[in-house]
């Protein structure tokens, strides 16, 4: 599956299925998106790779270890290996197509904004699951 940024600077590709994904409700994916949730995925670093734009992407990183990755032109987020890990976090909103997958997970919906109705299935955690318990829901195998 190919992604991309709003002005198509940044591109990537994922080989295999798409994993399923997760919605994050914390102030801080509120603010990065400018929406109710951030909507994302993981995929591991063997199925992950740049297409075209890397020398585009900026990084925003808090001293909590947060880290935005955009687009420096359009400003779109765009995908970030995940610190100490061999795995990508990738924006869904970026991805072209569809191949079947679905919210599986809701995160810190303990401090959703009060205005956000959240919709669909998918398990409710008040705030983050382990990585490896949020990887293993997302994986479409297990």
């Amino acid at each position: 599956m190919i992604g991309q940024c709003l002005c198509e600077g940044v591109q990537f590709q994922i080989e295999g299925d798409t994993p399923n994904f997760y919605q994050c409700h914390c102030s801080m994916c509120r603010k990065a998106t400018g929406s109710s949730a951030n909507a994302a995925t993981f995929v591991n670093e063997s199925a992950f790779s740049w297409l075209q734009g890397q020398d585009l992407v900026r990084s925003f990183k808090k001293d909590t270890g947060y880290r935005a990755d955009f687009c420096s032109v359009c400003g779109s987020p765009v995908p970030n290996q995940l610190r100490g890990t061999d795995k990508y976090w990738i924006p869904a909103g970026l991805l072209d197509g569809f191949d079947g997958s679905v919210v599986v997970a809701h995160l810190h919906t303990a401090s959703k904004a009060e205005w956000d109705q959240i919709a669909g299935e998918g398990q409710h955690y008040d705030e983050m699951p382990s990585l490896d318990e949020l990887n293993g829901q997302l994986q479409r195998d297990s």
